[in-house]
């Protein structure tokens, strides 16, 4: 039940924070996704303004085999109105869910929906399975019972989903022939990249945005996310890098003390008392990560209410307190701009985990086994080093599986992505912002002529996603034109090749209503 004035905390439970032992029973980083449940009388619905309705469809549980036992689920979609839909053989903007509620996603993925218009596009965003109300065998309690419940919860059967979704909506449509364009952010990225790669005649292209397709095995250095996060501090303020590197061990210390742990929890405005420093060093870390993904250029509310370049307003509180304040006082005011820019939090409760171990948690103890460390020079972080044996332990104690490290790489490929996409892949964008952290498992080169990389110096995560807004700089309006140039280079080739009338009058009704 809902307790007002009180933060709930999403215990983002990033590996290279805590003794080897203690941090490999933890989960690995989750992506974003909305871990702050409004108070009594505060929000309102998802939808960002946009219109769409709400439908589902039976979808298949298991698309790999016959057992003769076959099993569905109700998996939820979202349709835009379809007022500026070119009609059967238009475009369709289809969004890849996350790791997620999809009226969520949907809320904060302006492009899709601001961009569909200019083409004639219908706009469909699908739920991933086992989140949201996309939930197998009738409730996430009965989804989410076992191992063996959960077992039908991977990106192949994900991909899956999105494909049989897609063609059987489009025999409804009578719009067999309508070119698709894929969209995705973060996992969902991820997810549209791999589906052009594994189903080429389901989709024209993909926009993939801050998709760290590489973060597995040791494609990428395993300390690039740590240090990237600490990258993102350090070039606001080197004092403030530095007093977030020293305040780990200040934690500890105090923590050990006399009335230690009451002292922190005071210290840090908690509703409870911490039993162990491990708590709040999570609640700590999890914010800076957090801090790095979002670190836009404007304000907003993606994860939290945040001012424009929150890094820099963090480093800034942080720098300004007065000289006789400690270094945990200090940290204290940084992170409040995290956790508590609106001022309204009484008090944070470390213990109120709206999502537990669930969905991402199974899909990082399976095959989203991610590889983080944290490096001693670089890091403001503990330097600390990923223990496979420990994290495989983990996964068994909490879930009765072990992960397949390398099965990522085998079904999407990974390992010299640039030879093999050269010759085998067509019509991807990749969008990273090398402010965010997940940049460092992210395609940053131009593969081919049709594999694009698109970097943002200044941007964070899926920014070019994000709904547009007046205070966008020129190189965010820019960048995002520079992907819907391409996309439109997409819709042409496959018009011109069907007699280009349809996409023609698309065009032109989109110019005349400019």
């Amino acid at each position: 039940m809902h307790r007002p004035r009180r933060l709930p905390l999403l215990l983002l439970v990033l590996i290279g924070l805590l003794p080897a032992v203690a941090r490999a029973q933890l989960p690995p980083p989750r992506f974003p996704s909305p871990h702050a449940r409004p108070r009594a009388g505060v929000g309102g619905g998802v939808g960002g303004g946009y219109e769409f309705e709400t439908r589902y469809f039976r979808q298949r549980l298991d698309h790999f085999s016959f057992s003769g036992e076959e099993e569905f689920f109700q998996q939820r979609y979202l349709v835009g109105r379809a007022g500026g839909w070119a009609g059967p053989g238009g475009p369709i903007f289809f969004y890849c869910g996350n790791e997620g509620d999809i009226a969520w996603f949907a809320a904060n993925s302006g492009l899709v929906w601001e961009a569909a218009p200019r083409f004639a596009a219908l706009v469909v965003f699908a739920e991933h399975r086992y989140y949201g109300e996309s939930m197998p065998f009738g409730s996430k309690e009965k989804a989410y019972n076992s191992s063996r419940s959960m077992a039908y919860l991977t990106a192949e059967q994900a991909l899956a989903d999105y494909t049989v979704l897609l063609t059987d909506l489009k025999r409804n449509l009578s719009s067999e022939s309508s070119p698709v364009v894929l969209f995705g952010g973060s996992y969902g990225g991820m997810l549209a990249a791999w589906m052009r790669l594994k189903y080429p005649h389901i989709a024209v292209g993909a926009l993939a945005s801050s998709a760290p397709i590489l973060q597995f095995e040791d494609i990428v250095p395993d300390t690039i996310f740590y240090d990237l996060v600490s990258n993102d501090f350090k070039r606001e303020s080197l004092s403030c890098f530095q007093t977030i590197k020293d305040s780990w061990k200040e934690l500890d210390e105090q923590g050990n003390g006399q009335d230690g742990l009451l002292k922190l929890s005071k210290t840090f405005h908690l509703c409870q008392t911490l039993n162990t420093t491990g708590a709040l060093s999570d609640w700590l870390s999890s914010a800076y990560s957090y801090l790095a993904m979002v670190d836009y250029p404007m304000p907003s509310e993606f994860l939290m209410p945040l001012p424009a370049n929150p890094i820099k307003e963090v480093c800034r509180n942080i720098d300004k307190q007065p000289e006789r304040s400690s270094i945990l006082e200090r940290i204290y005011a940084g992170v409040n701009i995290y956790y508590n820019y609106t001022g309204t939090v009484d008090c944070f409760d470390l213990d109120d985990d709206p999502h537990g171990m669930g969905g991402w948690d199974w899909q990082a103890c399976t095959e989203m086994v991610m590889p983080m460390s944290s490096s001693e020079g670089l890091s403001m972080f503990p330097p600390d080093e990923f223990d496979y044996a420990l994290y495989a332990d983990d996964c068994v104690k909490n879930f009765g599986v072990r992960p397949r490290p390398r099965w990522i790489s085998t079904e999407f490929g990974g390992h010299n992505i640039s030879s093999v996409l050269e010759k085998f892949g067509s019509n991807i964008i990749f969008f990273n912002g090398l402010l965010d952290p997940w940049s460092g498992g992210g395609v940053l080169k131009n593969i081919s002529d049709s594999v694009v990389a698109i970097v943002a110096p200044l941007g964070a995560h899926h920014i070019d996603l994000r709904p547009a807004t007046k205070q966008d700089p020129d190189w965010l309006v820019s960048l995002r034109e520079s992907e819907l140039e391409i996309i439109s280079g997409w819709l042409s080739d496959h018009y011109r090749a069907r007699g280009g009338a349809l996409f023609q009058r698309a065009t032109n009704d989109d110019s005349a209503a400019s």
